[in-house]
């Protein structure tokens, strides 16, 4: 296999459909190609995402465990202790 020269779809961009993208694709038994380039793959996912196609709504909030800045995609209850992500995954491995 070799890189291959692609054209995406939605912007007609030239792009790289790399050597180790075709071994992921074919390791998962993925038969087309892909139709658009890095950056509308993301902005299509990105769009999914949410059902009415806006962004996703962030919130502030201050950990509970290490008292950095972070936001969360969910309004916080009172009284719930609420983590970075990085927290999160900490507390999750835990229990």
């Amino acid at each position: 296999m070799s890189d291959k020269s692609l054209v995406c779809r939605e912007c007609g961009v030239e792009f790289l459909f790399t050597e180790g993208e075709q071994d992921f694709y074919q390791k998962r038994g993925l038969l087309n190609e892909p139709s658009r380039c890095p950056e509308c793959r993301a902005a299509r996912r990105r769009s999914r995402s949410s059902e009415d196609g806006a962004p996703r709504v962030m919130h502030a909030i201050v950990c509970a465990s290490c008292g950095r800045d972070a936001e969360v995609p969910f309004q916080p209850r009172l009284g719930r202790p609420v983590y970075c992500s990085d927290c999160f995954t900490a507390e999750r491995a835990v229990r």
